[in-house]
């Protein structure tokens, strides 16, 4: 008899300000973050697809170090992320979600980009699914990917959570140049 064992799945509703996101960590790191004002049950279905036989324990405590990074980011003092993530997808899926991870905060980059950076440069349709499937919004910085003509292009989080994320990074990369040359 094979003993099928459940994965246990903390989460924690993080806020800042008016952001209200749900997250969740096993014990190898952050591996969900959800979109905007979302319901838990957008948690609930990424968990019952990604991770099935899960045990969803809220645990506020065992996420702090995950919140403490969020909150530092979204106060424009943290531009990369040290906390673990843990990500499955295919081999493609891990090298897409690999390559957001080196884009520098504040910049942006096309899909044609990821996919020459991937050495996958006709699959740029298959980077945008791999991208939209990204369970790790902005600690895995999918928001930092746009159009090749620097169009705003979809995002799991919805537009409006795009454009935050850009305007916060790029406000927070201005204000450090600008106090790197006083």
């Amino acid at each position: 008899m094979t003993l099928n064992k459940s994965i246990s799945l903390y989460w924690s509703l993080f806020s800042y300000e008016n952001w209200k996101v749900y997250i969740a960590a096993t014990r190898r790191g952050l591996c969900f973050v959800g979109s905007h004002n979302q319901p838990f049950e957008e948690l609930v279905q990424w968990s019952n697809h990604y991770l099935p036989g899960n045990d969803l324990i809220q645990d506020d405590e065992k996420l702090q170090p995950y919140v403490d990074e969020l909150n530092r980011y979204f106060q424009g003092k943290l531009n990369r992320f040290t906390i673990p993530i843990f990500y499955r997808g295919t081999l493609f899926q891990e090298a897409v979600w690999k390559a957001l991870c080196d884009i520098p905060y504040g910049q942006t980059r096309s899909y044609s980009d990821i996919a020459r950076q991937i050495r996958r440069p006709t699959a740029v349709r298959a980077i945008g699914r791999a991208i939209g499937a990204n369970p790790i919004l902005i600690t895995v910085p999918c928001h930092r990917v746009i159009g090749k003509n620097g169009s705003l292009t979809g995002y799991r989080g919805g537009m409006e959570m795009k454009t935050h994320l850009l305007e916060l990074e790029r406000g927070s990369a201005t204000n450090e140049k600008e106090q790197q040359h006083v």
